[in-house]
């Protein structure tokens, strides 16, 4: 009874296997590949002495983890990075707007009413910060702690990013600002809820930041796996984990993997129903990815760019809308929304002294064949002219090659899972964690409260399976 399977390495499953080593289990971690971590790892794919982020690379939602901040996991090589301004957004004008470390510090780049009004609508959720994120980050249905801080942010959240932006700032700075931060919700601006996303990560920029790891995202994916060494758990890499039949007997089992890998390796211990609502899950856009090696910095025309770690590269409010409604409709647009990430700004270790990495993604329909490494480096030479020619060596992705090098992430989807209204409420069943066979649980991205590096997932369903087997 008081042992545990883990299947994948993530940051959700060693989340889940260091909770249930706490709890005094015996924890056995299964990794397919050679290299722990899956999105969040990190590996020389341009030159040597590049190290790039092969998945997510700024974390906000790291930074701002109950859980990791419940870790020692600064014992075990984990150091935060804060680059000069958590993003910037560059503009057509040769400007750019920043979200900066604080909101006072936001004073004087926007108009001075839309200043007002980011200071009115943020200065409340900055103030429960900490009561909001283990709201946020729980499970979606639960008794709130904190039913004031969670509805200051919960009501403004079932607006959509178009129309919230909208309502709350009249200048286009302001406006685009919101915009990108809500594009990482992977849903049409005009969607309802795809505020929630935007709200958060503004506030997280205001508050926690969005560092990134020194070194690398391996470095948190390092710093679990150690820690999770020191309190009796085991990792076995390089085993591809086929049929749970595979594995050793243990009283509980853990998928941290696809909604679909999970039915196939479980077949008839779950029920046919259960089954079939895996199989209903929808997965999201995907995405085109491109990892540079570069002589140099990126040459921003705006100054906020050289110091940010992350770049939001679209334009205006109405640009981005229309590049992520395109992206929803099934085509390529011909001016994608581009998150880039700069490690290097802050990080020397990424790259050979004097040199960067950099890497930049746009959205794309799941499953998308199609090269988008123009489209992409055209819109960084739009706010960097000159961009190309500081690039040394790139190494590119399609959706592909993406899932073919992490199966979870379907079709591209990095997000675990189409963020629409009924997989929020259903992520990815009724069940959450919990399956039809009462000792299998899936702590993946893609159960509540969803994609990005904070372990919540992990977290939480080890703790649902700990308190159902004491009840």
């Amino acid at each position: 009874m008081h042992s545990a399977n883990v299947i994948g390495s993530g940051p959700n499953g060693l989340s889940a296997a260091i909770v249930l080593a706490r709890a005094g289990f015996s924890v056995r971690v299964y990794e397919r590949s050679a290299q722990l971590g899956g999105a969040c790892s990190t590996g020389e794919v341009t030159l040597p002495g590049f190290h790039h982020d092969l998945g997510a690379s700024a974390f906000p939602m790291g930074a701002a983890s109950p859980f990791f901040a419940s870790l020692p996991l600064a014992e075990h090589g984990l150091l935060w990075l804060h680059p000069q301004f958590p993003l910037a957004h560059p503009l057509d004008d040769g400007s750019a707007v920043a979200l900066t470390p604080t909101l006072a510090a936001m004073s004087g780049q926007l108009t001075r009413d839309d200043d007002a009004a980011w200071t009115r609508f943020f200065a409340p959720l900055l103030g429960a910060w900490h009561e909001l994120v283990p709201e946020v980050l729980g499970p979606v249905i639960h008794v709130p702690r904190h039913p004031i801080a969670l509805a200051r942010f919960g009501l403004p959240s079932l607006l959509s990013a178009k129309a919230l932006a909208s309502s709350l700032f009249s200048d286009c700075r302001a406006r685009a600002l919101f915009a990108g931060c809500a594009a990482h919700s992977v849903m049409p601006l005009e969607a309802p809820l795809s505020s929630a996303i935007g709200i958060l990560l503004a506030a997280a920029g205001h508050t926690v930041g969005w560092p990134v790891a020194r070194s690398g995202s391996q470095a948190i994916t390092d710093a679990l796996a150690s820690y999770l060494q020191t309190i009796g758990g085991h990792l076995h890499l390089g085993e591809q984990v086929e049929s749970l039949g595979d594995l050793p007997h243990a009283g509980l089992t853990f998928c941290d993997t696809s909604p679909g890998t999970l039915e196939r390796i479980a077949g008839q211990r779950l029920t046919p129903s259960y089954r079939a609502g895996l199989r209903r899950f929808q997965h999201g856009p995907g995405v085109f990815k491109v990892d540079w090696a570069l002589t140099e910095p990126i040459p921003w025309t705006a100054e906020p760019c050289r110091g940010a770690g992350t770049i939001h590269v679209g334009g205006t409010l109405e640009e981005i809308a229309a590049s992520e409604a395109e992206v929803f409709a099934g085509r390529h647009p011909e001016r994608p929304f581009v998150l880039l990430v700069q490690p290097s700004v802050v990080d020397p270790t990424r790259a050979p002294a004097g040199r960067h990495t950099a890497w930049g993604y746009c959205h794309v329909p799941n499953g998308s064949t199609l090269d988008r490494t123009a489209a992409i480096e055209a819109q960084v030479a739009r706010f960097a002219p000159g961009f190309q020619d500081v690039i040394l060596a790139r190494r590119t992705q399609t959706t592909a090659e993406l899932e073919a090098w992490n199966p979870n992430l379907v079709g591209g989807d990095l997000s675990g899972g189409a963020m629409n209204v009924r997989q929020l409420l259903m992520r990815p069943t009724l069940r959450d964690y919990g399956t039809s066979d009462p000792w299998l649980y899936l702590c993946s991205s893609s159960t509540p409260p969803g994609g990005g590096v904070h372990g919540m997932c992990g977290f939480h369903a080890a703790r649902t399976a700990l308190a159902r087997i004491r009840a």
